[in-house]
């Protein structure tokens, strides 16, 4: 059976064992795919990409409401007295 491996750099749950910082630094800040029985079992991602994944995944929830909202009728308003309702102007 053939699996997609989504990184350029792999390694195996056995080299993961032996030295896990090591080889999370060997993907110099790029996504790590674990492999077992050479079958990815998992990735390792670094911070920095994985906060980027989120934010993506917000926006693209956001960008979704959007849509959804487009057909509505629109409500004019002021910045300065929302602020001010919420109790937030000082």
């Amino acid at each position: 059976m053939t699996y997609a491996v989504l990184a350029d750099v792999a390694a195996s749950v056995t080299e993961l064992k032996k030295d896990p910082m090591g080889t999370i630094r060997e993907g110099g800040g790029e996504t790590v795919v674990i492999l077992n029985r050479n079958e990815p079992a998992f990735y390792a991602v670094p911070p920095a990409r994985y906060e980027a994944m989120l934010e993506l995944i917000d926006d693209l929830q956001l960008a979704e409401i959007v849509r959804a909202r487009a057909g509505e009728p629109t409500v004019r308003v002021d910045i300065d007295d929302l602020i001010a309702q919420a109790g937030g102007a000082d």
